[in-house]
């Protein structure tokens, strides 16, 4: 078969879709969500069960993607179509990269809220805010920032700006320059963080918190977090990965790539563990505080330490790059449709996409206040953006995914794209592929909507 060119371009080499791909995967979930749910369910015990679901679980449906995205050479919604087709299959698969493409869509919109109180705080801690702070006045500056709009749109506002100024560039001025310079900066900005840490008094405890190995403190509950949380941490399911494969080149590894992606992004919460839970202790505060760890127990914590002002402004610069790379991969898969479908230059498509996702962050962030009484099927709108996409979107479009890539496409297309040269390797992702991930996810999705509608 004749090779496929992305009329997008292609990433100048396989460590630059590595660099995206990982940027891409690391974001909030890891800074922020994985120290607090490893603190939740038991520490060591937990971040094993973790990794082999990683490896069980987001590896084989992420090398799907990436598989998907440069057979096609286009955005997973044609993408989708496409492989189908030369498949012998119906077109219909399109719809599969519909959902991941609105799936992204949506999670940004009320991402970028998030994101937003990320600026905001860094902002913050660069001029002395939080100096001093004790838990009661965090906790009080936190909500009072909940509860005004005009604070909120603007650092929302901010934040879509910055996303869509790196997308309207395409792959080459936008997405690699930006990855190449914002990822080596979150890498250092994560080692300076760790070098901090382990000068505090904690450290040893945090240390021993996260790799202590105590299987009595592992429940079903938390082996159900653990694959949950690998699936949703490798930004699987909505396109994202799947775009960034279609700009990969030919001859790099998928395999070797995806595994790569999957240790780095592993890498980057367990130093922000060892980055998080020292300082957490060193306070005599709770690991497993919930969301409020990152947005009221760590600026107390920057408060009353040494050259705390510095370190929690390095801290919440790390989180912002962190979220800024993520929120570019989630609405990249819209920008290539529409330069796609209607031939629209990059430019106009992001001001459109912006105004969209600009419009519907502003009803999530109306949730936190003149929007508070607003629900849908009992959730405000920020609730039900989060919910559709985490235990319905994401899941179904990771497990389509699985299916589509193990039992429809022809094993021959698999081998061609992956040409991995271990007959053993290839009959394993398959086999995993086929059987577990599916299972896994399946599994992911029921329980996740019982919990959820309980």
């Amino acid at each position: 078969m004749q090779e496929k060119k992305s009329i997008h371009g292609a990433w100048a080499s396989r460590w630059i879709f590595i660099l995206a791909a990982t940027g891409s995967a690391v974001g909030l979930g890891n800074i922020w969500k994985f120290p607090y749910i490893t603190g939740e369910n038991g520490g060591g015990a937990f971040v094993l069960v973790y990794l082999f679901c990683i490896l069980l679980v987001g590896v084989p449906i992420m090398m799907a993607e990436v598989l998907i995205g440069r057979r096609a050479r286009q955005s997973p919604i044609n993408a989708m179509k496409e492989v189908a087709i030369e498949a012998n299959h119906s077109g219909n698969w399109s719809l599969v990269g519909w959902m991941g493409v609105l799936a992204g869509f949506m999670i940004f919109s009320f991402y970028s809220v998030v994101a937003g109180w990320v600026l905001y705080y860094i902002a913050g801690m660069g001029v002395g805010d939080f100096a001093s702070i004790d838990g009661d006045a965090a906790g009080a500056k936190f909500n009072s920032l909940l509860a005004d709009p005009q604070t909120l749109v603007i650092w929302h506002t901010v934040f879509v700006a910055m996303v869509m100024l790196v997308i309207a560039g395409g792959v080459k001025k936008g997405l690699e320059n930006a990855v190449k310079f914002l990822m080596p900066a979150l890498f250092v900005l994560l080692l300076v963080m760790l070098g901090y840490s382990m000068q505090t008094e904690g450290f040893s405890a945090g240390w021993n918190f996260l790799f202590h190995f105590d299987p009595s403190e592992l429940s079903w509950d938390a082996v159900l977090v653990a694959l949950g949380h690998a699936f949703f941490t490798l930004s699987l399911g909505m396109g994202a990965i799947m775009a960034y494969g279609s700009y990969m080149p030919k001859k790099s590894s998928i395999g070797g790539s995806v595994v790569t992606i999957a240790l780095m992004d592993t890498l980057v919460a367990l130093i922000a563990g060892l980055v998080i839970f020292p300082i957490v202790f060193a306070n005599g505060m709770d690991p497993g505080a919930g969301p409020g760890l990152m947005f009221v127990t760590l600026p107390v914590a920057f408060g009353q330490m040494p050259g705390g002002q510095i370190f929690g402004f390095v801290f919440f610069l790390l989180v912002g790059i962190a979220a800024w790379t993520s929120a570019i991969s989630l609405i990249e898969p819209a920008a290539a449709w529409l330069v796609e479908k209607f031939g629209w230059h990059r430019v106009p498509a992001c001001i459109a996409l912006g105004l969209l996702v600009w419009s519907l962050g502003i009803a999530a962030l109306g949730s936190f206040n003149f929007m508070s009484d607003f629900t849908i099927f009992g959730f405000n709108t920020f609730d039900f953006l989060d919910f559709m996409t985490a235990n319905v979107m994401l899941p179904l479009g990771g497990l389509f995914i699985a299916i589509f890539a193990g039992w429809f496409i022809t094993r021959k297309m698999a081998e061609d794209e992956l040409a991995i040269s271990s007959p053993l390797l290839f009959n394993a992702w398959y086999i995993a592929l086929r059987f577990v991930s599916p299972v896994a996810v399946a599994i992911i999705f029921i329980l996740n909507l019982v919990e959820k509608l309980s």
